[in-house]
């Protein structure tokens, strides 16, 4: 036989050399199979989220900024990665009352301010948010934008106005106080006279028909017009923003209550191209976000008003008092007749105040007619009597 006789150790090297072969070739041909399923997450890589870029019309310390936060955060997170709000604070691009102009412009995406404070452009901006009185509170005047045809009329003046804006409103605020003072606060009406006085709105226009000599501040620029004596008596908002900005450092008096601005909401406005740019679901987000920070505004005014309120009173020495009712009476005078010359002038602001004084006459004398009288409850539980 000429072949050689393989012996058992011969087969068993040869065996074990075999398989190493193919271990070699069978991982060289798995090699690329692998570098493929390593890059595969690169490519299913979701799209850049949306960016938008928002500035408040509050100072970093305002306590609107951290409501505005409150909005930012909930959209946030709401959106899941595809959309993401950058908040700025007021005058880190444009001052407070550039604000809506921003926005329509692009210079913006976003904003979060008050319509107040576009009120230069139409004195209809006024009333969505702190217009005349008609018996109805925030809470109630705010349902009017959003179920008794507010938004509508909104939507009418921005494209009366060449507004490329989307907006939304959010937290019906408390009453707005009659201010701070540096000596006992006016009360009657010819004690409002000469006064040089900070608000703004329709609001100037309703202390100035009482003899007050007006100016309109953004809230960061009041206390240094206080100090240098431009102004000597001003409203800001509430306890917990007036007290921030230091209000209690250049007036000791101050007079809670008042008919200049009974009612305000915030209103958060989007670039309306680069909103109708977004999908529906991102839409959703913007929209029910502002109705959850609503609640969420409303219950952090609740806590922070009330404990600054009681700590201006008891830490700070302010005098703290409830604006009389001679003025209270005053004030809502003086409303016809501001309100009866404006809807002469402009046929556009007697159409809505009338929407609005509509809801009002329906939705306030239900309230009225089936609200508990809680000052009796509150006086009767802790004792004591409140202002009247």
């Amino acid at each position: 036989m000429s072949l050689k006789e393989t012996t058992p150790q011969e087969m068993i090297t040869k065996t074990t050399t075999s398989r190493r072969k193919f271990f070699v070739a069978a991982a060289a041909a798995a090699a690329p199979v692998a570098v493929v399923r390593a890059q595969a997450p690169a490519v299913a890589v979701k799209p850049s989220a949306v960016v938008l870029k928002m500035q408040g019309a509050w100072g970093a310390k305002d306590i609107f900024n951290e409501m505005a936060e409150d909005y930012v955060k909930r959209v946030n997170e709401m959106a899941g990665g595809a959309l993401r709000i950058e908040y700025l604070t007021a005058g880190a691009v444009v001052k407070p009352f550039e604000v809506t102009d921003a926005v329509s412009k692009g210079v913006l995406d976003a904003g979060h301010t008050v319509a107040v404070y576009w009120y230069g452009k139409s004195k209809v901006a006024s009333l969505f948010g702190s217009g005349p009185v008609t018996g109805a509170n925030a809470e109630q005047t705010l349902g009017w934008m959003y179920r008794g045809g507010g938004l509508a009329y909104y939507e009418e003046l921005q494209k009366q106005l060449g507004l490329n804006l989307k907006g939304f409103f959010a937290f019906p605020m408390p009453t707005q106080p009659l201010g701070w003072f540096k000596k006992t606060p006016p009360k009657t009406a010819a004690e409002l006279k000469g006064y040089k006085y900070r608000t703004v709105g329709l609001a100037a226009d309703l202390m100035q028909e009482l003899g007050m000599k007006v100016t309109q501040l953004p809230g960061g620029e009041i206390v240094p017009a206080m100090e240098r004596g431009v102004i000597d008596a001003f409203e800001f908002n509430n306890p917990t923003s007036d007290s921030r900005f230091g209000a209690q450092d250049v007036a000791k008096y101050y007079a809670m209550g008042s008919y200049h601005q009974a009612m305000e909401f915030f209103e958060i406005i989007f670039n309306r191209t680069k909103y109708e740019a977004l999908p529906p679901h991102l839409k959703a987000v913007l929209q029910y976000a502002a109705e959850a920070t609503s609640s969420a505004n409303t219950w952090t005014a609740q806590d922070n008003y009330s404990k600054d309120l009681q700590k201006l009173i008891t830490k700070d020495k302010v005098k703290v008092s409830r604006t009389s009712k001679a003025v209270f009476d005053a004030q809502i005078k003086a409303w016809d007749t501001v309100t009866a010359k404006l809807e002469n002038e402009d046929p556009f602001f007697k159409k809505v105040l009338a929407s609005q004084k509509d809801w009002a006459r329906r939705v306030a004398y239900y309230g009225f007619f089936n609200e508990a009288d809680y000052k009796t409850a509150f006086e009767h539980v802790f004792k004591t009597k409140l202002p009247k």
